[in-house]
């Protein structure tokens, strides 16, 4: 499974940018490389802020398994 980043350039200069398929995951950059490694850690702190929230909220019966997405 691929994600799609979105790279808009700012008026004041660099570029804002987001994942489409998860819009809490937003970031910028002066460059677009500078854009796409602070989205990537953007992304793995909503990815874990989610997982956070998953265990405080989940009954203590429910069943956790690792799902992987193939192309």
């Amino acid at each position: 499974m691929k994600l799609t980043a979105v790279y808009e350039p700012a008026t004041e200069g660099g570029y804002t940018c987001w994942v489409e398929e998860i819009p809490a995951a937003i970031s910028e950059g002066e460059t677009l490389e500078e854009a796409e490694t602070n989205l990537m850690d953007a992304l793995k702190l909503v990815l874990e802020c989610q997982r956070e929230l998953s265990d405080q909220t989940r009954s203590q019966q429910s069943v956790k398994r690792a799902l992987v997405l193939a192309a």
